[in-house]
């Protein structure tokens, strides 16, 4: 069972739901923090890292004695990372996707593979939690392959749990793409509502179960509500905007530690969660 835990903006409280609901299952689920640009479900989670492994990107490089500056390698590149002039050729390695175009089409061999560091993964463990992490290097751009490396380690025997970069773009999908249930984190405020929507239509793209989770609610309207009620999306669960539960996260604790009847709130959760994507598999 995947469930990726998802919202269309940021500060909603995907961490928070993914590291409670994970410390309710203990030693049944895997945690992957799949925010590699920012991860921080370590800082309320506190795992012992066992193993640390960098994660590398092919990259072109140009073996000028062969080149014969034909630009087979810069037409056939729809990201703009190499620039062929009359002696020499500009690779911009920021800009490459790690395709394999160029190496495909050259007909002197003179593209040759070159690895670039990406970011770093980290193994370690918690309670008897397996967790995961990716992180970004500073300066680096590319976060889909980091993510899909994190992705690679998930354990078929355990439950697992995606923290999910925010928003709708390439990085998201990658955390949610074959997940087997999407939950979204929303606030009932006008910018979490228009980001829900966004979060929404890009779930039914990908054509998985989705649920709602309303943090912080009372704070704004029904909107999100309404709007889940019209688009049949059930909400599993509402965390109220209380003082306790932000004091909580600002020492970097754990609700279902500090409110104990939490914890029987997160496995309600769960068991919802699990109804979904049993009814979705029988579709």
């Amino acid at each position: 069972m995947i469930i990726s835990i998802a919202s269309g903006k940021g500060g909603t409280g995907k961490t928070t739901v993914a590291t409670n609901l994970a410390l309710c299952l203990s030693n049944k689920v895997q945690l992957l923090d799949c925010d590699v640009e920012e991860p921080n479900a370590h800082l309320f989670l506190n795992p012992v890292f066992q193993q640390k492994e960098p994660v590398f990107a092919p990259v072109p490089q140009i073996d000028l004695e062969k080149c014969t500056f034909c630009k087979k390698c810069m037409d056939i590149c729809r990201f703009g990372a190499l620039a062929v002039l009359k002696k020499d050729v500009m690779i911009f390695e920021n800009l490459c996707h790690s395709c394999g175009g160029c190496f495909e089409v050259c007909p002197e061999n003179a593209v040759i593979e070159k690895k670039r560091t990406l970011g770093i993964i980290g193994h370690g463990s918690v309670n008897g939690m397996s967790f995961i992490n990716g992180r970004l290097d500073v300066g680096q751009v590319m976060v889909p392959p980091i993510i899909k490396k994190v992705r690679s380690y998930t354990n078929p025997d355990l439950i697992t749990i995606i923290d999910a970069p925010p928003g709708t773009s390439c990085p998201v999908i990658a955390a949610m793409n074959k997940a087997d249930m999407i939950l979204l984190v929303t606030e009932p405020t006008p910018f979490g509502l228009h980001d829900l929507k966004l979060a929404v239509d890009t779930v039914k793209i990908l054509d998985i179960p989705c649920g709602i989770v309303i943090n912080r609610a009372g704070i704004g309207n029904d909107e999100v509500n309404k709007y889940a009620e019209k688009e049949n999306i059930p909400i599993l669960m509402e965390i109220p905007f209380d003082k306790k539960i932000a004091q909580i996260y600002s020492n970097g604790q754990m609700i279902v530690d500090e409110l104990p009847e939490y914890r029987e709130k997160f496995l309600a959760l769960f068991q919802k969660i699990a109804q979904l994507i049993e009814k979705g598999g029988q579709k």
